[in-house]
């Protein structure tokens, strides 16, 4: 089904077809699990959110009368509930990111140990940004490059100030680098 258009995996998933129905996830399950990775939920949190995202498709999937919108009601609907799990059980504090970009080569020891201190002084910038830059740059670089509208319905912010809050938050980010002395004035 790799062909159809979203209408035709809309009004086949609705009739209950499992091939439409697992196209559907792997077009957008980047947009659902970056969503919720946004709000900062734990690993199993976000899997949770990104599960119940998938149930309200099935529960109102022939409601949605705009194929073109399925993503901005997804990335929506994502925000809604990692929200919402917030507020129930509270948002946990301590992060399983740091492993997202350690390596699984045979680098040299050198290479991994300056990796290893680039990363962490990345991280440590990254940390001193806003929760909405951070969020706002989590979601621009999750695997499936979401669409402006995606993004502008995930985080609630009106699409013309996504490119220029993009641009406030990463130079705010390359400020902060550029003070961290693993960075050496920016060097690395």
């Amino acid at each position: 089904m790799k062909s159809a258009t979203l209408n035709e995996l809309m009004r086949a998933a609705s009739a209950g077809d499992q091939a439409a129905w697992n196209e559907l996830v792997a077009r957008f399950e980047g947009l659902v699990w970056a969503t919720a990775r946004a709000h900062r939920l734990s690993h199993a949190d976000a899997a949770d959110v990104a599960q119940t995202t998938w149930l309200r498709l099935v529960e109102h999937l022939d409601r949605i009368r705009d194929a073109d919108r399925l993503g901005g009601w997804l990335a929506t609907t994502a925000r809604n509930e990692s929200l919402r799990h917030i507020r129930l059980h509270g948002r946990e504090l301590s992060s399983d990111e740091a492993d997202v970009f350690e390596s699984t080569t045979d680098e040299a020891p050198e290479l991994a140990l300056v990796t290893g201190e680039r990363d962490s002084a990345l991280w440590r910038a990254f940390g001193k940004l806003s929760e909405p830059c951070q969020n706002l740059l989590r979601l621009l670089v999750s695997e499936d490059e979401p669409s402006y509208e995606d993004v502008s319905a995930a985080l609630d912010m009106p699409i013309g100030a996504i490119g220029p809050t993009r641009m406030r938050c990463l130079e705010k980010l390359r400020s902060f680098v550029s003070l961290d002395p693993q960075f050496q004035g920016g060097a690395a």
